[in-house]
């Protein structure tokens, strides 16, 4: 680049046009950094190299366990979920700020040892370049694996027929911070495009600070939401904070000087230079991989997943058209009528049949509460326990259908109540009856006269209005 004469400007400016226009003078930038660095900079690189690569770098062998075990030729987006949920655990239970200690131990012993075998060296330019790739990806993966699940709207899904009719005060903070998500599916799939286009702005160098000045507010905001709403993801959503800062940290003085201080403001110009036509066809392939399987497949997997339903829902569909909320009209126990009571731990208030092979039973008999609060994508309907997490007042239960005999078997699918059982006969008298008779969990007979209700709900008549432009209840 060829200089020009400053002309035309006051004398008080000159000096510094001349030092920006220097700064400018892409011939003389060399491609690599021959600054040396300082003394705590070469320990604070090593600390954190080593602190970094095992916090990014599956080192686990259950983690390649769990790869190998992956049914290739059936490949789901759980399994993929669960590949990029990767973090370092020493500890069983659930995530803890302990692994990250223990992780930090590891560091500083490896510093100790690197600063001895190799002090006199003042200058980590490429290894902290490829630190950053491995970081980059990593965290793109993290981001992406939430991105996808946001986007097609299934994360928080849209509330079951009885979670609209639990009481407010019968969920957890975290349930409820889920459910006001799940109505909402247009806005949830715009904070998983945000994710997106924030993850694949990290696999590119050069956009790479843009794309982390996307994650770490989106991501805070996810963090502190944990910390408000009792959810059990805040040390996983604190180490992509980590990461993003690591990555924004690059251009994180350089920018400060530009837009704070307003100073002429030189970009670092290092650029790994690879020598070999190999290099670049490996990088190449490299790169193309990891888009192909973690953007093009997980996301079309995703799609298919979303297709299909959302998996914190059973699949196993239930009672043919008795999907609804049903009060109990009668209720006899032994023989014995019991009239309607809210207070009553034995008689039934009202009873919900769910699309799915669910049924809830509203009653005053306590339910121990499942805390479930973390991301989980069950294979197995009978794990998928997210209906009745973090929500008590109702007694929910799977159950097989007999058509022959006309027989249902319930099962309470909350696991501090595993063993309780029921085998009901139905009859359906009318469309808007259902007639349940037999033996509940403790052994007594029952016989229950179930009506359904033609209730409206204030979301689903909203949303109608906002197609029609009226609303009538």
């Amino acid at each position: 680049m060829t200089k020009t004469a400053i002309t035309g400007v006051p004398s008080e400016w000159k000096a510094e046009l001349s030092e920006f226009d220097s700064q400018l003078d892409f011939d003389t930038q060399p491609t690599t950094s021959p600054s040396e660095w300082r003394g705590y900079e070469t320990l604070l690189f090593r600390f954190f190299f080593i602190y970094l690569f095992i916090q990014a770098v599956p080192l686990d062998w259950t983690y390649y366990r769990d790869l190998f075990a992956i049914d290739w030729t059936n490949l789901q987006y759980r399994d993929i979920f669960y590949l990029a949920r990767y973090q370092p655990k020493f500890f069983d239970g659930p995530d803890s700020f302990a692994n990250w200690a223990v992780v930090a131990l590891i560091a500083v012993v490896g510093t100790a040892i690197w600063t001895y075998r190799d002090g006199s060296r003042r200058d980590y330019t490429t290894l902290y370049y490829w630190l950053r790739v491995i970081v980059r990806y990593r965290l793109a993966v993290g981001i992406l694996a939430y991105g996808f699940i946001k986007f097609f709207p299934m994360q928080a899904p849209y509330p079951s027929i009885s979670n609209l009719n639990t009481n407010y005060g019968d969920f957890t903070a975290w349930k409820l911070f889920s459910l006001s998500l799940g109505i909402v599916p247009s806005y949830e799939s715009f904070l998983g495009l945000v994710e997106i286009v924030g993850a694949l702005l990290l696999l590119n160098r050069k956009t790479a600070s843009i794309g982390t000045l996307i994650i770490l507010p989106f991501t805070g905001n996810v963090f502190v939401s944990n910390l408000a709403y009792e959810g059990g993801e805040y040390v996983y959503s604190l180490y992509l904070i980590v990461l993003a800062l690591f990555v924004f940290a690059y251009d994180a003085v350089r920018l400060f000087r530009l837009v704070s201080l307003e100073q002429p403001t030189a970009p670092n110009r290092f650029r790994l230079v690879l020598t070999e036509p190999w290099q670049r066809t490996v990088r190449l392939a490299l790169k193309t991989a990891f888009i192909l399987f973690f953007v093009v497949l997980y996301g079309y997997k995703t799609y298919a997943g979303y297709r299909q339903g959302s998996y914190h829902f059973p699949q196993k569909p239930g009672l043919a058209d008795a999907s609804g909320i049903y009060n109990v009209s009668e209720f006899r126990i032994n023989n014995q009528v019991l009239p309607y009571s809210r207070t009553d731990s034995t008689r039934w208030q009202d009873v919900v049949f769910e699309k799915w092979a669910t049924i809830s039973i509203k009653s005053n008999r306590p339910a121990t509460l499942d805390l479930s609060n973390t991301e989980e994508i069950y294979a197995s309907d009978q794990d998928r326990n997210y209906e009745l997490a973090g929500s008590q007042g109702r007694h929910y239960y799977n159950y097989d259908i007999d058509h022959a005999k006309q027989t249902l078997r319930l099962r309470n699918r909350n696991k501090a109540h595993a063993d309780e059982t029921l085998t009901l006969r139905y009859s359906r008298p009318n469309p808007s009856r259902i007639v349940l008779s037999g033996v509940n969990e403790t052994k007594d007979s029952i016989y229950v006269v179930l009506d359904k209700v033609n209730k409206k709900y204030l979301l689903e008549e909203a949303a109608k209005a906002g197609r029609r432009g009226t609303l009538k209840l």
